[in-house]
C-alpha cells in the first residue's frame, strides 16, 4: 500500500492560503488604521479647542506619524505578499501542474494590477494617506506656531515633530513611487 504524504503541490497551495490569510488581515488592519487616525485627529482636536489650548496639537504629530509609519508598513507588507504569490508561489505551482505549454496560476493576482484606473486610484491614495497622516499633523503645528503660546522647549519639540511628519511623507511619496508594475499573465 503506497503511503500517503504531502505533495510539493499540496504544500504549496498550504503556503498560498497562509500568505492569503496573512494578507487579508493585513488589509483589514491597515485600512482601520485611517479610521483610528480621524477618530484621534478629531479627539485632539476637540480637546485642544475646549480646554483652549493649543499645545495639545503637539500630541497629532506623534500619533500620525506612529500610525501612518504602521500603515505604510502594512501596506507594503500587503504588496510584497502580492508579489511573492506572484513571482514566486505561482510560477512554481504552474510549473508543478504543466503538462506540456504554459499554465499560470493566480491570475488575478497580476490581472487586477493592469486596470487602466489604477495608477489614479494609487495617486488619489497617495492624496488621501499624505492628508491624513501628514498635511493634518502639520495643520495643527502651524496652529501651535501662530499661537505662540509655547515656551522654547516645546517650540523645539515642534520642530522635531515637523521633521518626523515630512520624513514620512517622503517615505509614502517613495513608497507609492516603488509600486512595481504587473508582469504579463503566463
Amino acid at each position: 500500500m503506497p503511503e500517503q504524504g504531502v505533495t510539493v503541490g499540496q504544500l504549496l497551495l498550504a503556503e498560498y492560503q497562509a500568505v492569503k490569510d496573512e494578507q487579508k488581515a493585513r488589509i483589514g488592519f491597515r485600512d482601520n488604521l485611517l479610521y483610528v487616525t480621524l477618530a484621534v485627529v478629531a479627539a485632539v482636536i476637540a480637546a485642544a479647542a475646549q480646554a483652549k489650548q493649543a499645545s495639545m496639537l503637539l500630541a497629532l504629530p506623534p500619533v500620525c506619524v506612529v500610525l501612518g509609519w504602521t500603515y505604510l508598513v502594512n501596506d507594503e507588507k500587503i504588496s510584497a505578499i502580492g508579489l511573492y504569490v506572484r513571482d514566486e508561489l505561482g510560477p512554481r505551482l504552474a510549473q508543478l501542474a504543466s503538462v506540456g505549454g504554459e499554465f499560470a496560476t493566480f491570475g488575478w493576482e497580476a490581472y487586477h494590477r493592469t486596470d487602466v484606473r489604477r495608477r489614479t486610484r494609487k495617486a488619489i491614495q497617495a492624496v488621501i494617506d499624505l492628508t491624513a497622516f501628514c498635511a493634518v499633523p502639520l495643520a495643527a503645528l502651524v496652529v501651535f506656531w501662530a499661537g505662540a503660546g509655547g515656551g522654547g522647549l516645546l517650540v523645539g519639540l515642534s520642530v522635531l515633530e515637523a521633521l518626523a511628519v515630512v520624513e514620512l511623507g517622503m517615505q509614502v511619496l517613495l513608497w507609492t513611487r516603488q509600486a512595481r508594475p504587473a508582469r504579463a499573465p503566463l
